[in-house]
């Protein structure tokens, strides 16, 4: 049976008779997030109940801060990775001032009522509720009084680090896209609509395809990147470049992506860019004949770094 999106207001409403759950952002979905999920679906598949994700968007520091947030993953990539990894509920739960008003046993109380949870999972570090009084250990003493067993997943741990999406955004604000393709445990993407751009590609010899992306969707560092375009049911290498066209003083950051053999009329289509590894930073070039010829060198080293590397696109269908 195919999984099911669910767009919850957090109200005491029915969603399925019995469930195992885990409740985070689970922004960006990295191994300690599918260390989580996996248990989660393990002990459902076990008590032959669903296993359900409750994501809360927006982020609840977003929200309590009252700051902007940039996310790995909107609600609809997040929906979509979730469901390939056999998720059967993706709740995504939405969060505002009143929902953050909620008391831990509110909440679990109006969880109770919404999914009727068997075993509810979360991570070591994790609270929920006013004041983030849901600690693990208040969890456990409201799961004797609304029929759930409390489960709980030390942290995940790589090279030593402990895997966050913090950690994951601060290190790809500095360009650093292969370490967090390992914390991810997949490259990071951006998906997003082809959009026309100003031609300035095509004339250079390099015709690019323009995303159209939220302002919410976190962008990696200015520079360009070696990666897989998944664009028309197809992979493609491609060189992405993001940032502002310094050469030709564009005012904002933008994302194009030079897809090496493809021939063809994208504007309109959706497609998913794959960060592999950053080239080099955004330079400033003193004529149009230097970036030409550097646009050569940039798609040459794209080839090179990409001849032994397998694209999560060709291996994973999503949604």
């Amino acid at each position: 049976m195919p999984g099911k999106v669910i767009h919850w207001s957090v109200e005491p409403e029915p969603l399925a008779p019995a469930s195992v759950v885990t409740i985070g952002v689970f922004d960006g979905l990295h191994l300690g997030h599918q260390a989580l999920i996996n248990q989660a679906r393990q002990e459902a598949r076990s008590l032959g109940v669903p296993v359900a994700c409750v994501s809360f968007f927006p982020s609840p520091d977003s929200v309590l801060a009252g700051a902007p947030a940039r996310y790995l993953l909107l609600p609809a990539e997040r929906a979509d990775l979730m469901l390939s990894l056999g998720v059967d509920l993706v709740i995504l739960a939405r969060f505002d001032e009143t929902v953050a008003a909620l008391t831990a046993p509110a909440f679990m109380g109006r969880l109770q009522i919404a999914l009727n949870p068997r075993q509810v999972w979360v991570g070591e570090d994790f609270a929920l509720g006013r004041g983030r009084g849901g600690t693990p250990s208040v969890l456990a003493d409201l799961g004797r009084e609304l029929g759930y067993v409390l489960r709980v997943l030390p942290r995940c741990r790589v090279d030593g680090e402990v895997v966050s999406a913090t950690l994951i955004r601060d290190l790809l604000c500095r360009g650093e896209v292969e370490k967090a393709a390992r914390l991810l445990g997949r490259p990071y993407s951006l998906r997003g609509e082809v959009r026309h751009g100003v031609g300035r590609g095509r004339r250079l010899g390099f015709p690019t395809a323009n995303l159209a992306l939220p302002k919410e969707k976190l962008l990696p560092a200015d520079g360009v990147y070696a990666g897989w375009a998944r664009a028309e049911r197809s992979v493609y290498q491609a060189a992405i470049n993001v940032g502002t066209n310094p050469t030709f003083e564009d005012r904002a950051r933008s994302v194009e992506a030079f897809l090496l053999g493809f021939d063809g009329d994208l504007y309109g289509a959706e497609i998913e860019l794959e960060m592999v590894a950053r080239l080099r930073p955004e330079v400033k070039f003193g004529n149009i004949e230097q970036l030409q010829r550097q646009l050569t060198a940039d798609v040459a080293a794209v080839s090179r770094i990409l001849a032994t590397s397998v694209s999560e696109a060709a291996t994973c269908v999503r949604g």
